[in-house]
Order: C-alpha cells, then sequence, then structure tokens
C-alpha cells in the first residue's frame, strides 16, 4: 500500500531541519575538497588512503558532496541525492574508515555513517512539504505560501 497523504507540517519541518544541516555539512566537505584542498590534492589524499581510481573518484565525490547538499538544502531530487550521497558515504567507510573503528577521532567510521543514516533517511522520506520537491514536483505550492 502506498502512503500518499502528505507529511504533516511538523514532520516537514524536522525534514526541513534534517535537510538544511546534512546537507550543509556535504557541500561543506565538497568546497572544502575542491578549493581548499583542491582537485590535485584531494586526488592526493585520495591516493594516499589507497582509494581506487583516485583521479576519477576524488573530483566525482568532491562534486557530488558539492552539488548534492545545496540539492539537500534547498529539496531538490531529494531521492536520487540522497541515495548517492548514502553510497558515497558507504564507500567511505568501507574504503577508509572502518580499519580505524568507531571513533572519529581516531580516524574511525561513526561520522560517516552517521552522514549516511541521514542521507539514506531523506532517500526513503522524501523532501517534506517545505521544499523544491514538495512545491513544483507534486504541484503544490509550500505552505508557507499558502
Amino acid at each position: 500500500m502506498t502512503n500518499t497523504k502528505a507529511p504533516s507540517s511538523a514532520a516537514s519541518l524536522g525534514l526541513l531541519v534534517l535537510r538544511f544541516v546534512v546537507g550543509a555539512i556535504f557541500a561543506a566537505h565538497g568546497a572544502q575538497k575542491i578549493f581548499e584542498y583542491t582537485i590535485p590534492g584531494t586526488i592526493g589524499s585520495f591516493a594516499d588512503m589507497g582509494v581506487p581510481l583516485a583521479e576519477i573518484a576524488a573530483p566525482v565525490v568532491a562534486f557530488v558532496e558539492l552539488i548534492g547538499g545545496i540539492l539537500l538544502i534547498l529539496g531538490l531530487l531529494t531521492r536520487p541525492v540522497g541515495i548517492i550521497l548514502a553510497i558515497d558515504m558507504v564507500v567511505a567507510l568501507i574504503l577508509v574508515h572502518l580499519p580505524a573503528g568507531l571513533w572519529v577521532g581516531e580516524g574511525g567510521y561513526e561520522f560517516v555513517a552517521v552522514l549516511g543514516v541521514a542521507a539514506l533517511a531523506l532517500a526513503l522520506t522524501g523532501a517534506g512539504r517545505f521544499s523544491i520537491d514538495g512545491a513544483f514536483l507534486r504541484g503544490r505550492a509550500p505552505a508557507w505560501l499558502s
């Protein structure tokens, strides 16, 4: 059975807060890889961590995180973007962070696990009413405009 009922205002507000925070973190990490570390620096870092095909993976990950984070904030294409970002975090967890254990202070996977699960939760729930997805893809105006 499909749930066709729109999420409540409270649930949509919760999704907005989640999208904004998770999207901002992803966008910041993507921007850091592009503008602070630079793409060549990120490629070197990925290669040092043993990421296969670092020359391809580094720019793809950087732009996926930057653009995906912005799209999450806007609530645009939330479900597919959530899946892509969740996959990004699963790969980071497996390739880089898993051997270091749980704690992020020791290079562990707790942070990427939380980001990945949050992105997956958004992929499963959608963006909620307070989003571009909610306003246009379902043909409804956001609640703050009505």
